[in-house]
């Protein structure tokens, strides 16, 4: 499976606890950005996707004509919307409005990704959240009411002042909801984010006890976690992440966004005025890196990715020459279990993940 992802670097202000690669106050080059993504997309023409994912940053912060631009580029190049298995788009409810809903879906565009992070507008604010919850009902309603039929909602857990009571009443109103996925992140304070050089720190403890609560409300309601963060109605599990975890081919177009085809990695430049002023042929692509993985760091990357799944993966005999010294000490340590041929988390090790994961990165 090949999935096609691109990213919409705009935003219309930064989250405090946000360092991803997007940009706020860029609006007079949304026109001429999407014109490059579709220069880049162009290179690609003829391949064929099952999945589409639109992501940011912001897309929604693009009107409604740019939507629709960056839409036909993708039927001119590939397929039809309608036509891929899955195809996602990211929103925020302050900046996607009933027009760009009922564009979206016209399009064919099956999925929908919104933040909503929290039930609570005091701890909204304070994340620097620019909804409130009201904005974020109505949005969901407006999905609903246009024909949206595969929605998922982004929670955070673990932010130091929000209470129990505040995080397990948001997960009680999200699930009164029915959305068919839901993703619920430990807050990450990124290293350039406001966060940071205000000093606030994440609460691990806090964010265990939520993540524990949140996994039990939602099995109870019928979803089941795929995912170290990710719920899902069954038969509603991302496709497209899916493939990022089998370790699976993708092509990402546009501003930051990274592709692995072939075993080679690459990721364009973060440079948004150089990216939108690309001509996109070979001897001129807007690269920040390119590798090819192979051997140990290749099979590392595997054993990363898969084990996020809550099935783990099966281990090949290259996994085990690679890699069997370290399995079996996470196993020992509590972190994994290796039963039948197949690896997986344990409790310990989904909260705990990324100590696993050292496991299998260089320097080994």
């Amino acid at each position: 499976m090949t999935g096609l992802y691109i990213h919409i670097p705009f935003c219309s202000g930064k989250c405090k606890y946000c360092d991803f690669v997007s940009f706020e106050g860029k609006e007079a080059l949304h026109s001429q950005y999407v014109g490059a993504v579709s220069r880049e997309m162009k290179m690609y023409a003829g391949m064929t996707f099952e999945t589409l994912y639109i992501g940011g940053g912001t897309p929604s912060e693009l009107s409604t004509a740019n939507l629709k631009k960056l839409l036909l580029a993708v039927q001119e190049y590939f397929i039809r919307v309608r036509e891929f298995a899955e195809s996602t788009v990211e929103v925020n409810p302050e900046s996607i409005s009933r027009d760009k809903i009922i564009l979206l879906h016209q399009f064919g565009m099956n999925r929908v990704s919104m933040g909503l992070q929290s039930f609570d507008d005091a701890v909204l604010k304070s994340l620097g959240r620019r909804h409130d919850a009201a904005r974020f009902l109505s949005t969901f309603r407006d999905l609903r009411a246009v024909g949206f039929k595969n929605i998922s909602v982004d929670l955070i857990a673990g932010i130091p002042w929000q209470g129990r009571e505040s995080f397990a009443e948001t997960l009680s109103k999200t699930i009164s909801l029915s959305p068919e996925h839901v993703s619920v992140y430990g807050l990450e304070i990124g290293d350039a984010s406001k966060f940071a050089g205000e000093g606030v720190q994440p609460d691990e403890d806090l964010a265990r006890d939520n993540l524990e609560t949140a996994r039990a409300a939602l099995e109870a309601a019928g979803y089941v976690h795929y995912e170290i963060s990710n719920f899902a109605k069954p038969g509603f599990e991302c496709r497209h992440n899916l493939n990022y975890w089998d370790n699976g081919e993708y092509v990402g177009v546009g501003c930051a966004a990274t592709s692995y085809q072939g075993g080679i990695r690459k990721t364009n430049a973060p440079l948004l005025e150089h990216y939108c002023d690309a001509a996109f042929e070979d001897e001129n692509l807007p690269l920040a890196s390119c590798e090819k993985l192979a051997g140990k760091e290749k099979t590392g990357e595997t054993l990363m990715l898969g084990l996020r799944k809550l099935s783990g993966l099966r281990l090949t005999d290259e996994m085990l020459l690679d890699f069997g010294a370290e399995l079996s000490k996470l196993e020992k340590r509590g972190f994994i279990t290796l039963t039948d041929g197949t690896a997986k988390l344990t409790r310990d090790g989904l909260y705990l993940s990324n100590e696993v994961f050292r496991a299998f990165v260089p320097p080994f």
